[in-house]
C-alpha cells in the first residue's frame, strides 16, 4: 500500500514510500515499510542498540497504530531507522497515553523496516477485526519534514484522528 504525503507538508525529496501489514494469526502483526528514492535528500537516523525510546518521531520514523474494530482504546508504534522503538496504549484519542508491554521484533536493511508484534498477552484482540493506520514522518537534511500516510485527516497532519485508521485487517478464521 502507497503512503501519500500530507498536502501541507511538501517533501522536496522524490520518495516512494509503501507499507504492508499482514495478520495471520489471531494475536500477531507483520509490518514492512520501504522508503525508497533520493535517500541522500533524507535524514535516517544511524543504527544504534535496539531499545525502548521515546520522542522518535521527532525526525525520520514510521508508526503504526492498531484500534481493535469498534473500541476507542489503541495502540502507537513508533520504528526508527536507528532500530530504536516505542509503543504506548491510548484509552481514546490521544487520551490516557501510557507506555504499552507490546514491543516488535524488529530490524532494518537500507530503507526497509520490517517489524513483528505479539499480541498473544493482551485480551480481547484475538478474535475481532483491527483498524490500522499507517504512517511515516520523513526529515530531510535541511530540517524539514513532512507527513505521509494511507490517509490523511482534514486539517493539519495528526496520525492519531479517527480518519487515519484506513486499513482493516479481519481477525484471522479460528484454528
Amino acid at each position: 500500500m502507497l503512503l501519500t504525503c500530507h498536502p501541507d507538508t511538501p517533501c522536496s525529496a522524490d520518495l516512494f514510500i509503501s507499507v504492508d501489514a499482514v495478520r495471520n494469526q489471531p494475536g500477531s502483526l507483520y509490518l514492512r515499510f520501504v522508503v525508497d528514492g533520493e535517500m541522500d535528500k533524507i535524514i535516517m537516523p544511524p543504527r544504534r542498540a535496539l531499545g525502548r525510546t521515546d520522542g522518535l518521531w521527532q525526525t525520520t520514523c514510521c508508526e503504526a497504530f492498531l484500534k481493535p474494530a469498534r473500541r476507542d482504546d489503541y495502540w502507537e508504534f513508533n520504528l526508527s531507522p536507528s532500530t530504536a522503538w516505542a509503543s504506548y496504549r491510548f484509552d481514546d484519542y490521544r487520551a490516557g497515553m501510557r507506555d504499552a508491554e507490546v514491543a516488535p521484533d524488529f530490524d532494518r536493511v537500507g530503507g526497509i523496516l520490517q517489524a513483528l508484534f505479539d499480541f498473544s498477552g493482551e485480551p480481547g484482540v484475538h478474535d475481532i477485526d483491527w483498524q490500522l493506520g499507517l504512517s511515516v514522518v520523513i526529515e530531510e537534511t535541511d530540517g524539514t519534514k513532512s507527513y505521509w500516510a494511507l490517509r490523511h485527516p482534514p486539517g493539519k497532519p495528526d496520525f492519531h484522528h479517527p480518519d487515519c485508521f484506513a486499513l482493516t485487517l479481519e481477525a484471522p478464521p479460528p484454528a
